[in-house]
């Protein structure tokens, strides 16, 4: 993608603040360079007022500028003339710290936003893209990619715009002061400066691709050794890992090491030709006849226009070359700020979906992509409301994914689902996942307490307590949690890792309990306790029954004693058999609840 479209896409993605707020940065920039320009223009007063006060007193446009400062004679210049240049070199140190301060809070503060929607964006997939995609491009995309916006393209840009700007009000002036002598040594450096560029521009292209894909590289490979830790510890594999980011990590640092050091590399090119520029224009001005102190002044004028030029136009090279560093980051991030999706938020006012009578699963297909073998095929049955219904089967023959179905995570390839007797669709899934708690066979925990666990994705401070106590009461866990010394308070760690895995999942059960769904679907969600807590659980999860639907998938068919019916899956199929478990059985789908 070229840089034209990558600017135009970002672009896309600013507010209207922001975009205001870049508007003003200019202006700032405008006003910056005519500091400089200021500062610039109050040499050549200075510089004659040490040299030759007499010339500057003899002109008749500054008598009256004179007498308002009651300067009576040459010698009282220079005190005067000295403060306006002071002021002047101040002024335009004051507003090149102000335009630095703004243009990095400015673009910091874009680089918060990208990060913000790419997570939002992100967050509102749907469950499909999720499952087709590795988390660690996710991460590397909110929290490096964005990173690299901001130091290789946001950044670079408001640099070299500030640049341009300065440059052209630097070199307007100095023009002003010796139009050939300022056109050389500019078409001099710019010569230095522009073809370097098109040596490394290749060079750069390579290092830029190295950037964007080893930095996924580096996340992912980070995000595995942790996130395995128990077993890597347990293998003694941590020198496998340690290899994996090593390989990793040490392209990556030698992309942003060869992209600095092309960055940096001409500036010495330059100032030695400048500083030997100076000094050969002022042999040849030496050696022609006239004024001593005119060419002082001139000399003066074109030394402090290269000081001012010179690292000018480093920055303007450094963010080129850091735009095409970051060419390749910045189009893995416009991918992800791209991402069609639809942004209603989940308790948005939409179609109401009463959920009082049945929920209808009619000729329902799904495959994960056209033309894989089917997971589901032809299913039919229906569910009533207040039900327990359980449902058994092999690993992989499709429990899992009749639940997402269910849910409305997954989009069935064929048929419908009525939920009494209105079809789930697009518009109102929303409205049925808010009749729905889920309790997962691995529960998912925040670093948190344990009251803010349970009341998953509530503020602290407008959780329910006493509806979070029940629903520790009603999972088993409540003795447990009020034996802590910081009850219902206390830290979990990451990803629960201070509690055992029957306690995470009692934790889980209490969750879904507390969102108080009309619908709980329980996907192996004991299978981590023990047969006595089990039974426990198993019985407060009975008592449920009849004010809410229960969905339970599991291995165990003791699991289920408490189901009024059980589906067996296989390969996706209703078994054919009919298999009694005390007062249960277990059915083809094509039976009503």
């Amino acid at each position: 993608m070229s840089l034209g479209n990558l600017i135009k896409g970002f672009w896309s993605h600013l507010t209207v603040r922001r975009k205001r707020q870049l508007f003003l940065l200019f202006c700032l920039m405008v006003l910056t360079s005519f500091a400089d320009v200021l500062s610039l223009g109050a040499v050549l007063p200075f510089l004659g007022a040490l040299t030759q006060p007499e010339k500057i007193f003899a002109y008749q446009e500054l008598q009256p500028f004179f007498k308002w400062l009651q300067i009576g004679s040459p010698e009282d210049l220079l005190f005067p003339i000295t403060m306006i240049f002071v002021f002047a070199v101040v002024l335009a140190g004051g507003m090149r710290l102000l335009l630095l301060y703004v243009q990095t809070r400015v673009s910091f503060s874009i680089g918060a936003d990208l990060s913000y929607q790419v997570y939002r964006r992100t967050l509102y997939q749907p469950y499909s893209v999720h499952l087709s995609r590795n988390s660690s491009e996710i991460i590397s995309g909110v929290t490096t990619k964005i990173g690299l916006i901001i130091t290789y393209f946001l950044n670079p840009i408001l640099v070299l715009s500030s640049s341009v700007v300065i440059l052209i009000a630097i070199m307007t002036a100095l023009l002003a002061v010796d139009p050939l002598v300022s056109s050389i040594a500019f078409l001099g450096f710019g010569a230095i400066y522009l073809l370097t560029i098109l040596i490394t521009r290749r060079r750069l292209a390579f290092y830029s691709k190295e950037i964007s894909t080893e930095s996924n590289q580096v996340v992912k490979v980070l995000q595995e050794g942790l996130g395995g830790i128990r077993d890597v510890l347990i293998d003694g594999t941590q020198e496998i890992y340690c290899k994996q980011y090593r390989m990793a990590d040490i392209p990556l640092r030698r992309a942003q090491a060869g992209s600095a050091i092309i960055g940096g590399f001409p500036r010495y090119a330059v100032e030695a030709l400048g500083m030997s520029f100076i000094a050969i224009l002022a042999y040849i001005l030496s050696k022609q006849e006239g004024s001593m102190a005119s060419v002082i002044t001139l000399l003066g004028v074109l030394a402090l226009g290269a000081q001012r030029l010179l690292p000018v136009l480093q920055q303007a090279y450094v963010s080129i070359v850091q735009l095409r560093s970051g060419r390749e980051s910045m189009h893995d991030a416009l991918k992800l700020l791209n991402q069609p999706v639809n942004m209603e938020p989940r308790d948005a006012r939409g179609i109401a979906l009463p959920y009082k009578s049945s929920i209808d699963i009619c000729d329902v297909d799904f495959n994960y992509a056209q033309g894989s073998p089917l997971i589901l095929s032809k299913l039919n049955f229906r569910i009533q409301h207040g039900s327990c219904v359980g449902f058994i089967g092999a690993t992989g023959s499709g429990k899992s994914t009749l639940l997402d179905v269910l849910m409305g995570l997954l989009v069935p390839t064929g048929g419908r689902i009525l939920i009494d007797g209105v079809e789930l669709n697009k518009k109102n899934r929303k409205a049925w996942q808010r009749l729905i708690a889920h309790v997962p066979q691995s529960i998912y925990l925040t670093d948190a307490s344990i009251i803010e666990n349970i009341a998953f994705g509530v503020p602290a401070d407008k959780i329910d307590r006493a509806r979070a106590l029940l629903a520790a009461q009603q999972a088993q866990i409540s003795s447990y949690i009020e034996a802590l010394e910081e009850g219902y308070e206390t830290k979990v760690g990451e990803r629960g890792v201070r509690l055992s895995g029957g306690q995470r999942q009692r934790i889980g059960i209490a969750r879904a309990l507390y969102k108080q769904a009309e619908v709980i679907i329980f996907d192996e969600a004991t299978s981590a306790l023990d047969n006595e807590t089990e039974a426990a659980v198993m019985d407060a999860i009975a008592r449920l029954k009849g004010r809410v639907t229960l969905l339970i998938v599991a291995h165990r068919l003791s699991t289920l004693n408490q189901c009024d019916s059980i589906f067996e899956l296989k390969n996706g199929h209703i078994g054919q058999s009919k298999v009694r478990l005390g007062a249960t059985d277990i059915v083809p789908m094509d039976r009503d609840l």
